[in-house]
């Protein structure tokens, strides 16, 4: 079990085996932002490492998962295991100290039509937080915010912690569909549908951007370590973007 201290915050990581090619690093602390960025250093840690026998890094929320090809592991002239042998390497890269590459955040605006048609959930949201829809929408926009990682489906970001107002919980039924560029809201964080999907989330607006596209060079729009700032816009303006959008694909 590694300690490492940042901003009077201590997280603890634990190194295991979930198979016989994945090591995962679990980032442990009561604060679950600073144990997301720790999780976020790390990953770029082991990318900037450039491990030849691992093919494959995967940053969670509070977790790192690394994917490695055990025929490539140099087992040296000790009698050990591959996975002897990573666990030793990623352990060194976990315990490496502050000069250690960090993940390189950039800012990503991603225009949003609140309400109406396109955010159905945001005059519920409004009222369960004490707020007026356009405070709430306000309240969205008003800061870049975190990626803090992509999962349930490729490009699918969780975007957090928002303001300490927009705590609504999850809907207590799911919608079974929702339309692609959904953005949900539920305690504190967003998510952003890249393609037809079923929710639990409030939804309070819609992206005309597309966030997943296989046949880019990057296929997903966003990444962990990301910052987004989302950009109020009107539903003339959804529709020019929507169409210029679609053009360009």
């Amino acid at each position: 079990m590694s300690t490492i201290e940042r901003a009077a915050v201590t997280t603890a990581c634990r190194l295991h085996h979930s198979s016989e090619g994945t090591l995962i690093v679990e980032v442990q602390s009561d604060d679950r932002v600073a144990a997301n960025h720790v999780a976020r250093e790390i990953a770029a840690r082991i990318a900037a490492a450039n491990h030849p026998f691992i093919y494959d890094i995967v940053p969670a929320m509070t977790t790192v998962g690394v994917h490695y090809d055990p025929h490539r592991v140099d087992l040296g002239a000790g009698d050990r295991l591959p996975y002897q042998v990573v666990e030793d390497a990623i352990g060194l890269l976990v315990d490496a100290d502050g000069d250690a590459p960090t993940d390189q955040s950039r800012v990503v605006e991603i225009p949003v039509c609140y309400g109406g048609e396109y955010g159905p959930d945001l005059a519920e949201v409004a009222q369960a937080c004490g707020l007026t829809e356009d405070e709430a929408a306000r309240l969205h926009a008003s800061a870049p915010v975190d990626v803090m990682m992509i999962g349930f489906a490729p490009g699918h970001p969780y975007i957090g912690l928002l303001d300490d107002k927009l705590t609504p919980p999850r809907r207590a039924t799911p919608r079974t569909a929702v339309p692609p560029g959904s953005v949900g809201l539920a305690n504190r964080q967003s998510v952003i549908y890249p393609v037809t999907l079923p929710s639990g989330w409030n939804l309070i607006g819609r992206t005309p951007l597309q966030m997943f596209d296989p046949s880019r060079a990057e296929p997903c729009l966003l990444q962990a370590g990301d910052k987004v700032r989302f950009v109020p816009i009107d539903p003339a303006e959804f529709d020019a973007l929507n169409q210029h959008a679609g053009a360009a694909q």
